[in-house]
């Protein structure tokens, strides 16, 4: 078949994230505004190739208090790193429709290496004959290394307000271009 461009649905897919709260639980959001590009031969998933971007004033957790706070300086700084990207850079089989997507992730104005654990879905019709293809990525970072620096708050026995492990999740569903 050869390489093709697909592009990602967003009516059909996610971004979303979670973040340990007082060490007992996880406070989960999404970023409701993004756009990809995907390109890759259907019969090698080798050849998965991915740019998004992502705009970061579109975090939402559904808690208008905290979401002005993970808008703010103190976490995201919207008004001065409007954009997280992710421009991937080789893609590698781990198992049976498994992978291992690993790119550039551009956040809070600093780039780093991550690699994403890419489930491929496979391909489908959608009712209107458009051929389309779905994902399923899963990442952790830490989110000091990224700049995302809270002043937390000691709690007691060491555990803190907000921990440091960015759990990412991704659910992608992309239409091939004609």
């Amino acid at each position: 078949m050869g390489i093709v461009n697909w592009q990602v649905d967003p009516d059909h897919s996610s971004i979303e994230f979670s973040v340990p709260h007082l060490m007992i639980s996880r406070i989960k959001g999404l970023f409701e505004h993004f756009q990809a590009n995907i390109s890759f031969d259907p019969n090698d998933l080798t050849t998965l190739l991915i740019q998004a971007s992502i705009d970061s004033n579109s975090i939402t957790t559904h808690q208008p208090q905290r979401d002005e706070h993970l808008k703010s300086d103190e976490f995201l700084d919207v008004a001065k790193y409007p954009d997280i990207t992710f421009q991937s850079i080789s893609c590698a089989p781990v198992g049976e429709r498994q992978y291992e997507l690993t790119g550039n992730l551009t956040l809070h104005g600093i780039t780093k290496i991550i690699t994403f654990h890419t489930a491929f879905g496979g391909l489908n019709e959608d009712p209107r004959g458009r051929e389309r293809a779905g994902f399923h990525s899963t990442a952790c970072i830490d989110r000091k290394e990224f700049g995302l620096i809270f002043k937390n708050s000691p709690l007691e026995v060491g555990r803190v307000i907000v921990g440091n492990e960015l759990r990412i999740e991704l659910y992608i569903e992309a239409i091939k271009l004609t």
